[in-house]
């Protein structure tokens, strides 16, 4: 997902062999258009051979103390972190996102996500041996971090948090400030030394998309994914080029913040705004003209009996190329997200959505986004 950040500034501030989890069987409601899925549909990322759930679970908030949680960690909050991902694992969805930073040091932290993932996985292991989890962790472009050892090395650091040998995905967070090519050039090493099956890039624009894949295809090296701020509330990569540029690259775009951190989930109101740094995005005035959105999104999810959240992360599915990765801190959480699988809103809902959403301004986005 996203790296730590607040509507005024951001902080700069981690193999197993694999089962075949069976997917979820969806839930059957009047008016769904129901798909014929049995929890073995995945979806490739891009042109590798990497293949993951049609959803997603970001990690960014596990171990985090500086824009998640109330600023605290405790044990409370670690075990509803491993229960999230006990949900998720339940409910067929199997491909989990970190980041380096989620809950690093420099992230002010009490454990980072990493970490936390990998535990998870192993203490999963021990009563389900040989279950699939696709990991997905992310290379800070750290200022003082120069050319393409810096990304394997800190990969190797990453695998060390994990406790893995390897991972399925490794992303560039952003764009770094310099040293883009040596980046690109650490990815492609990465995956030649059999430390990654697949690589991508995260918050990149139009113009370095098109670069990093130019750059890595004349190694014979797909570049499998862009990860960017996507939700129905902000649709920037729409508007500047990226979803085009992935659709026509044969690159996934994995979406963070794909529920506009719970704006779009109808938990908030402008009497109840969001506390923490995204009571400063999602504002009271911002939510009361959000209101008229998400009585359609209710009444839409009434007909197929899901939730809101769950319509916004169909709604994203929908797009095709897309794979949404909404962050859970719990188990319940993650148990409704994997219902936004196995169904489809119509075509009409879509762009009824999508044009009821054009008509709201959009929130700030992330600073990394424009670099």
């Amino acid at each position: 997902m996203a790296m730590n950040v607040s509507s005024a500034c951001f902080s700069v501030l981690s193999y197993k062999k694999p089962n075949r989890i069976r997917a979820v069987a969806s839930e059957e409601s009047a008016g769904a258009v129901t798909l014929k899925t049995d929890k073995e549909d995945k979806v490739k990322l891009g042109g590798s051979e990497l293949k993951v759930t049609r959803l997603g679970i970001g990690a960014w908030s596990w171990g985090d103390t500086t824009y998640w949680n109330n600023f605290q960690w405790d044990d409370n909050k670690l075990k509803a972190a491993k229960a999230a991902f006990n949900a998720s694992m339940d409910r067929g969805v199997t491909f989990f996102d970190t980041a380096e930073v989620y809950g690093s040091p420099l992230a002010l932290g009490a454990v980072t996500s990493e970490t936390l993932l990998g535990r998870f996985i192993k203490e999963r292991e021990a009563n389900n041996p040989g279950e699939e989890v696709a990991v997905a962790t992310k290379f800070a472009a750290l200022p003082w971090r120069f050319g393409r050892q810096s990304v394997v090395s800190a990969l190797k650091d990453s695998l060390n948090r994990l406790g893995l040998s390897s991972v399925d995905l490794y992303q560039l967070h952003w764009p770094g400030i310099w040293g883009n090519e040596g980046y690109i050039d650490g990815l492609g090493d990465a995956v030649e030394q059999g430390l990654v099956k697949a690589v991508g890039v995260s918050n990149y624009k139009e113009g370095r998309l098109r670069d990093a894949y130019a750059r890595l295809k004349k190694r014979g090296i797909p570049l499998a994914s862009n990860q960017v701020n996507y939700s129905l509330i902000y649709r920037a990569p729409e508007q500047n080029g990226v979803k085009a540029a992935c659709d026509e690259l044969g690159i996934t775009l994995i979406a963070y913040s794909p529920i506009a951190q719970g704006a779009l989930t109808g938990k908030y109101t402008p009497e109840n705004p969001p506390s923490g740094p995204r009571g400063r995005i999602y504002t009271p005035e911002f939510l009361a003209k959000l209101q008229p959105l998400l009585n359609r999104i209710k009444e839409i999810g009434g007909n197929y009996g899901k939730t809101q959240t769950q319509v916004v992360l169909n709604w994203l599915i929908a797009q095709e190329n897309v794979v949404p990765i909404p962050g859970a801190k719990n188990a319940e959480q993650a148990e409704e997200f994997a219902g936004a699988l196995g169904w489809r809103l119509s075509g009409e809902e879509v762009e009824e959505l999508r044009s009821m959403a054009s008509e709201i301004s959009p929130v700030i986005g992330f600073p990394v986004e424009n670099l």
